[in-house]
Formats: C-alpha cells, structure tokens, sequence
C-alpha cells in the first residue's frame, strides 16, 4: 500500500491478527490506535476471554546524522504528535503487518509476528538501506481490560531486570504482571503519556481519552541488512525461543494456501475467529468461535451462522466436531447460549433460534463429512431441542396447534435483531418471526432425515407429520400477496408487514419452508428494497422507520442497526435463495460472483483482509460495527465455495465430496476476482 492517500485513508484500514486463544494484535496502517481495543498485543488472560490491553503501542524514532526521525504516530488533544505516518511508504497486512518507512538516505522495515497460542508479540526492525542508525523504541502499555480505559495513578509501576535482556513488570493491584526482551540497551525511564485520544470511541458515543505508563526505552545499534527484535508478552520469556517460532511462523506464511487468491484471503480470514481455551493438553482442549473482533466474546447464534464457513469449508472438520459435541453439555431446557461472558461469568441464554441454528449446523457436519457415529450423538442433542420447543420452554417459547413457533419474553428481545437500549427493546419483534418459523420448520425435517437415516422410522414420521403442518400454516399466514412477499412477524392479533431479510431464510435453508412458487416473488421484493452491493439492508427505505446511516450518537446508532443497516453476512442466504430459484448453471454462478465481488473488493482494499459487520444502508455505505465479523466472513466463504466454486457436498455423497480441494478449480465462464 502506497502512501499516496493520507493519514485519514491510513485511519480507515485497520488490521488484525489473533493468536487462536482469544487474544489479538490489531491497529490502524498508521500505527495511531483509535480505538481503546487497539494494541500490539491484547492477551486473554482466561482463553478465550478475560481480554487486556498490555502493549498499547511503541514510540520509535530513528537517530541518523544527528537528526531524530519520529516514525510513530498518535493523537492528542487538537494535534497528531509524531507524525510518523509521513515516512510510511508501504504497509502490508499479508501474510503478517508489515511497515517500511524511508527517509533521506535510509529505510526501515517493521514487521509484526503474534505468536500462536502464546501471549507474545515478536515486533522486528530491519535497516534496508542506510549504512548505520539508531533507534531507540519506547513501549507504551495500558495493562487493563479491553472494555476499560487505564488513568495516571500512584501505583508502584515499576520494572526489574531478571537478566542483561529480560525484564519484568512485577503486577499490582490493578495491573498484570508483564515481560519484555530484546537485543539493545535499555534505559529505565518511567514515565505516563497523558491524554492519548481514540477517536473512534468519541465518535461512538463513549469515552476516549487514555493515560499510558512507559518502563522506559530500549535502544539498538542499526546497520544496513541486520534485523533487530523487541519481544512482549504475558509470560517469562525465551528470546531466541521467541525468535525461532517468529521466524517459524513467517515460513509457515511465505507461500499461500491456495491456487485461488480470493479463497486464500477468506480462508486466512476464518481462521481469526477460531479460538481454544489454550489447555495443554488436547483432550481438554475447547473449540471456540470469536463473533467479532475487537470487542466480541466468543458467540452462540453468530458461530452456528458462521459454523459451515469457518470450519466445514476450510477443511477443519475435527474442530468442528469438537465444537459441536462442546454445545451437548450446555444444553438447558432445549436452548443452547446465545454468547460467553468476557469476565468469565455463566453464558447468556437469550436466544430463540440458536438451538435451532444448532441443529442445521448438524446437517452441514453431515454433509461435510459423513460422520455418522457423531450425527447419531448430534440427533439426540437434536431431538432434545425439538421436544423442549414443541412442549414449550424458556422465553416464552412454544407451539400453537398448527405448530408454528413463538417467543414472547418481556423485555428481553430473542431474535438476532436484538438492538436494546435500557429498558427499550428497539426491535422486538414478538410473536412468531418469520425466520424462527423457517428455522423450525428446517430443523424438524432435518431431524426427521436423520432419524430415517439411522433407523428411528416411527420418530421420523411423527417429525415429518408435524413439519407438513407447519409449513401448510407458514404459507397460509406469512403469506402477504399485496406485498409479494412474507410478513415479518405474525401473532395472534396481527401481522408485522415490514419488509426485512429475515424471509430469506424461509427459501435458503436446506428445507425450504416457503412454497416454491412464491420464491421469485420474494427474491425480486428483497433485491428491489433491500439488496445493497455490500450487504442486505435489514428494513426497507420506504418503511417509515428506516434509517440508512448509523449517526454519531450510541442512539442513533442502535436504531439504525436492525433499521435499516446492510449486513454483509446475509449476502450469503440472498445467494443461495438466488441459486434456488435459478438454477444453479455457470451464468448463475457467475451472478452470484457479481453480488459478492464488492465485499471481496473491500476485503482486499480498505479491509485490510477482513470484512466489518455492517454498512450504512445508504450510500456511500459507511461501514460499522465490529470491524472484523465471523458470520460475515464466514457467509462470504461459503458462498464462494459452495455458491461461486460449484463445490457443495450433499448429504449422501459427504464421505466423497468434503475432501476435494475447492481451492483448484474457478467454474467456467465465472470471472476472477482476484
């Protein structure tokens, strides 16, 4: 990446990389952090949560001919000081962040290496061009919890050497204990920096002002071609051990996974979101799925959504089956959690459809891998959900006698759109929402399949009995022939007839709950009110209560999230549903190519190899939210694997088809994106 743009177009790209445990290094281009989850190295202290901020950022300066070149950058109040970002050349985030910065006569090179399933980062500073230098590094640490900001106080902050290259900031009341290495000169020089602004959390309604406590400066003896090294970490540590596994890793990283660049990038991108709890040993080892970084815990409904993108696709499917027998012991009255806690306190049950997400989830392992030992562990889990849903269960969840399916729990929103604010549930859709009926319709005909499959013919039947009566009454009482589409909510003294994505979901899942010859109608209503190139906006503009921009202020921004927001992540039933009511020829492929390319466009440009969780539903469609979102990428993937690349295992052909290499073959007639 050029420097060309600016300072504000290096703000806008921000880049990540996670260590598989729930912690991660992530920034801006410019180095300047604007928001106070930003840092080179934020580790979970309880993988995959309990997050800090340790290492917020470094102040560097290069010494040549008397002269001090700042390359770091940050923002105070009314000022940017330094101003490194004017020696910035290139930045690169593939496969690791990597800087170089140039002056008169000189060239630096910086490159970022977070150590996987460690709490260390390996920062490495390269003279390229220029026969000497100095440069003297500062570490700036925050030491504190990711949704907290750190401030200037009288605590015994301190640092003690345990050897000529290895030091230790012993921990204090408010603060963890942390460990620094490198191959220079350090000079003790405590110190705070006051009043670190991080725009980003000013904009969006919250506090950004931030102190940062400095043990002092490390200083090295550069010259042209020799590679020097600063290591932090939560941990005691072994330079040259720490050195070895960041060389390892840069290696490992050198050449892509793929033929396909498009499927490298989402690929690399999926496997952020993977997280362990860290144990030692693998037996006790945790599967886990980050929802969105950087503020994310690891989620319920968004890793289900994502499950087939961010294990099946990519090839992971003993994690995926780790993950999935994980969920058995969660289970409580049919519902599984909608999300961990960051502090480590007991999951959250407030989710209506994730159990039900669960149970497609089941179906997509199935067809990946055949995997029949497990699926019949998988039905039981399966079975428990429906029976709980059919006898009724917490929130407000149960049956009415043609069995479609409500939830009704005061104050407590229990559909994905779950915006809230206080007490006012800004969306709260209750009743009987359209995709929590074609979510319940899907999973009782996957159950029924499964219990056919492995022998339970009188259970499957009674299943199946119960899925024709649904499906009779979602098409009788969703149904809204003046709209051409289906009602998004339904309850016994009315309907909700706003226009949504959610309806999607009634064509897209394997078992269609919506008849197929109402399908058309309501992709053409979705494409003609809601289909944005980056996105599904989540309510029609000509809805009175659509609002296309997410504002400045924490209200405005909520009542645009579900309001009117496009979320990439639902590209992904438009697709699909797209390819139902098509066909699924090369044309069509090459179509679906045509609706996801701007997201891979985006991916490959402003986002830094990711891509945010929502945009602005009108234009220029700014992006918010987290910057990093699982179901997003996930979606994305597998839409191009399975939609674009042609490469969708079924059930009964899994064993042959999950292991082929989606990777080799573009379809023909389908233009690459890369």
């Amino acid at each position: 990446m050029k420097q060309g743009p600016g300072l504000e177009d290096l703000l806008a790209r921000e880049w990540l990389v996670a260590n598989g445990i729930g912690g991660y290094a992530g920034s801006t281009a410019a180095g300047l952090n604007t928001r106070k989850y930003h840092g080179l190295l934020v580790a979970a202290m309880a993988p995959p949560v309990r997050r800090m901020v340790l290492l917020s950022r470094m102040e560097e300066t290069l010494l040549r001919d008397d002269r001090r070149f700042a390359l770091d950058c940050n923002e105070y109040p009314g000022v940017i000081y330094p101003q490194g970002h004017q020696f910035l050349r290139e930045f690169d985030h593939t496969p690791f962040p990597r800087w170089r910065y140039e002056g008169d006569g000189w060239a630096l090179e910086k490159t970022l290496h977070l150590l996987p399933g460690e709490y260390t980062v390996v920062l490495s500073y390269t003279l390229c061009h220029g026969s000497k230098a100095d440069l003297e590094i500062r570490p700036l640490l925050a030491m504190r919890k990711i949704h907290e900001l750190s401030y200037q106080w009288n605590g015994p902050l301190t640092s003690e050497s345990r050897s000529r290259h290895h030091y230790r900031i012993p921990p204090t009341s408010r603060t963890p204990e942390m460990f620094m290495a490198h191959e220079g000169h350090f000079s003790e020089q405590p110190n705070w920096y006051l009043n670190q602004i991080y725009r980003q959390e000013q904009q969006r309604g919250y506090s950004g002002l931030e102190d940062l406590w400095t043990p002092g400066f490390v200083r090295f003896h550069l010259k042209a071609g020799r590679t020097v090294h600063f290591v932090c970490s939560a941990e005691p540590i072994d330079l040259k051990r720490a050195l070895r596994l960041a060389d390892e890793q840069r290696l490992s990283t050198a050449a892509p996974d793929s033929t396909d660049p498009v499927l490298s990038m989402l690929r690399r991108a999926a496997e952020q979101f993977i997280v362990s709890n860290g144990a030692a040993v693998p037996a006790e080892q945790a599967v886990n799925c980050i929802a969105g970084y950087p503020w994310f815990p690891p989620g319920g409904r968004d890793a289900l959504i994502g499950f087939t993108g961010l294990l099946l696709v990519p090839g992971r499917h003993e994690e995926a089956r780790s993950f999935l027998l994980s969920r058995l012991p969660m289970l409580r009255n049919g519902l599984l959690p909608s999300r961990m806690l960051e502090d480590c306190g007991p999951p959250v049950y407030q989710d209506a459809d994730t159990s039900l997400w669960f149970i497609n989830a089941v179906w997509d392992f199935l067809r990946y891998t055949g995997d029949d030992a497990t699926g019949q562990r998988l039905l039981d889990a399966a079975l428990q959900i429906v029976n709980c849903y059919r006898q009724g269960t917490d929130l407000g969840i149960g049956i009415n006698a043609d069995g479609l399916l409500a939830s009704r729990s005061p104050g407590m929103p229990t559909s994905w759109m779950g915006a809230k604010i206080g007490e006012w549930v800004i969306t709260p859709r209750v009743g009987r929402p359209v995709e929590l009926n074609a979510l319940w319709y899907n999973g009782l005909r996957i159950a029924a399949e499964l219990c056919e499959r492995y022998d339970r013919h009188s259970r499957a039947q009674g299943l199946k009995e119960l899925a024709a009566s649904v499906k009779r009454a979602f098409n009788s009482r969703f149904w809204n022939a003046q709209g051409g589409c289906c009602y998004d909510v339904i309850d016994d003294h009315g309907f909700d007839p706003s226009v949504r994505p959610n309806q999607l979901l009634a064509i897209s899942l394997p078992f269609a709950v919506l008849e197929s010859d109402r399908h058309e109608q309501v992709l053409r209503k979705v494409s003609s009110e809601l289909l944005t190139p980056l996105g599904l906006r989540t309510l029609s503009p000509e809805d009175h209560g659509y609002q296309g921009s997410s504002g400045t202020s924490l209200v405005s921004r909520e009542r645009a999230y579900h309001n009117g927001s496009a979320f990439p992540w639902l590209l992904g039933p438009y697709v699909s549903a797209m390819l139902k009511v098509h066909g699924r020829c090369e044309a069509m492929r090459a179509k679906a190519m045509e609706r996801i390319r701007p997201c891979i466009d985006y991916m490959q440009q402003r986002g830094t190899g990711q891509l945010c969780e929502f945009f602005d539903g009108d234009s220029p469609h700014k992006p918010g939210g987290a910057v990093a979102f699982a179901p997003a990428v996930a979606e994305l993937l597998r839409c191009y694997s399975e939609d674009v690349l042609g490469q969708k295992p079924t059930l009964s052909a899994a064993e042959t088809t999950a292991t082929q290499d989606v990777a080799q073959v573009m379809p023909e007639g389908v233009p690459h994106p890369a």
